[in-house]
């Protein structure tokens, strides 16, 4: 259940030339998420399954830039904390602990900076896409550019549904990425 006066960040993360990132901001969500003590990855599967982001995944997040250029991802931290560094190397970091969620648009590079198990966490994207994994290897781009311009804005937030708050109200206008 979320809490009713969540704190929201959003973070802009340009182009570094390696990582495209994106100009719709990553969200985090801080301690927005009140979890029980038991089943407490089952509890945010089923919030973001009954908001429309499926394809859900139970895990530690990757010690390794990555990106996804065909899909946006959220993903809430059930238990643990760490430090994410958002947009490749000389990028945003951030502390990220159970309760919190983050939204991380298409083609925005991210890396756990600890262990990978440190924080375990439940993912998904919405309508279930699939997903794509991308490390800024040579070659990835353009193609991976065209893609992240093909993904459309979510219909929904993972926390808040169709509600105006979060995603609607901060990923509004259709962003293009220039090729």
């Amino acid at each position: 259940m979320p809490y009713s006066e969540p704190l929201i960040h959003e973070y802009f993360i340009k182009d570094n030339g390696i990582f495209p990132n994106s100009l719709l901001p990553v969200l985090l969500y801080k301690r927005v998420l009140k979890l029980p003590v038991l089943f407490a990855a089952s509890h945010i599967e089923r919030l973001f399954a009954k908001n429309g982001w499926t394809n859900n995944w139970y895990n530690g997040i990757y010690t390794y830039h990555h990106y996804h250029s065909i899909t946006h991802e959220a993903f809430a931290a059930v238990k643990g904390h760490t430090v994410l560094l958002l947009g490749g190397e000389n990028g945003k970091l951030i502390k990220f602990e159970k309760g919190d969620v983050i939204i991380i648009p298409a083609g925005v590079a991210h890396k756990n900076l600890g262990k990978q198990n440190e924080v375990c966490c439940v993912g998904g994207y919405p309508e279930g896409k699939d997903f794509d994994i991308n490390t800024g290897e040579e070659g990835e781009r353009p193609a991976t550019d065209q893609n992240i311009s093909n993904v459309s804005i979510p219909k929904s937030d993972p926390v808040y549904g169709t509600e105006v708050n979060g995603l609607l109200t901060a990923w509004k206008q259709p962003v293009s990425v220039h090729i």
